[in-house]
């Protein structure tokens, strides 16, 4: 996701260095964390034969986010380091098109999963979210199924679009599966780009509704807990539940606050800015994976184990 050079550079400069080194470490830290997840999921769905609405998202969340680092995280090295490779042909078509791929696979799933959590815990009268929330179930594979062929399309049309462009020998600049070319956009481009940004915009939305949605059902649900003087231990329960909803909007809207912004400054030729603010696109599949298993206690149970076991292991040597 960083900035394309020109083509007659080969040496790498020491800031490339810099931001190549910190993006791998956000890179393979990031997969690491969600290969934990699939690991975990997996072992689970051996043993019990079947996986719930909420593990078959979170398989499928991690899946797509370990994909999504290793293409980004390939792309950025040889943009930094081996440019000339992005040359060779339909290589850089490929890259972009199954980043973009994976990176929409990515937003939409996470947008799929605060959709599930709404409908499962949040408790209004409405009749049409109480069906909702009894076909929630039957409806979750569908909603995995739309995500990918949505994700599928935009993936099609950014190979469209980089195919145009390398055929046409431009010279563009690139953060991601963006493109601000040295010519006027014609129809083509412009229908191509709305419906990128409405991509993120569509699943910003959902993300955006559901997190508020939920968490004023359970504001309400522990005010009137507080007037029922119900236990402390379901109090608690549920402020952390509002917690952990709330940091997954607020990191989910500063996430689509980034892919604004580096869209303007790519735009603008601001490199120094597209490079910082690509250092957080980077990290937020792996933080917002580490705050997914901390909220759920499978995940952290297993996590723990394994820590303890790392911390006996180094005890004892």
């Amino acid at each position: 996701m960083e900035a394309c050079h020109s083509p007659q550079q080969s040496n790498v400069t020491s800031s490339g260095a810099t931001i190549l080194a910190i993006i791998s470490l956000e890179a393979f830290a990031g997969m690491w964390i969600n290969a934990f997840m699939v690991c975990v999921l997996c072992i689970g769905w051996v043993k019990k034969k079947t996986l719930n609405s909420n593990e078959k998202i979170l398989l499928l969340l991690s899946c797509s986010r370990i994909s999504f680092l290793c293409f980004s995280w390939v792309y950025s090295f040889l943009s930094i380091v081996y440019l000339d490779y992005l040359h060779v042909p339909i290589t850089l078509q490929l890259l972009a098109s199954f980043q973009t791929f994976f990176n929409y696979s990515n937003l939409w799933i996470s947008a799929c999963l605060c959709v599930f959590y709404c409908i499962k815990i949040a408790n209004f009268r409405n009749r049409f979210f109480i069906y909702l929330k009894v076909k929630i179930d039957r409806i979750v594979p569908w909603l995995l199924l739309g995500s990918g062929v949505f994700a599928l399309s935009i993936g099609i049309v950014t190979y469209d679009i980089s195919e145009i462009l390398k055929s046409n020998n431009l010279n563009f600049t690139c953060l991601g599966h963006f493109w601000e070319t040295s010519i006027r956009m014609d129809k083509h481009f412009l229908s191509s780009f709305f419906l990128l940004c409405f991509g993120y915009a569509a699943s910003f939305m959902a993300v955006i509704f559901s997190a508020v949605f939920l968490l004023f059902s359970l504001w309400r649900h522990k005010c009137k807990m507080q007037t029922n003087s119900m236990k402390d231990l379901s109090m608690e329960a549920h402020i952390r539940a509002m917690k952990s909803i709330l940091s997954f909007l607020v990191m989910y809207s500063i996430n689509f606050a980034c892919l604004v912004l580096s869209i303007i400054y790519i735009m603008m030729n601001e490199i120094t800015m597209t490079h910082l603010i690509s250092i957080y696109l980077y990290a937020y599949p792996g933080v917002h994976s580490l705050i997914l298993i901390f909220s759920n206690p499978k995940l952290e149970k297993a996590l723990l184990k394994i820590l303890s076991c790392v911390k006996c292991e180094f005890l004892m040597k």
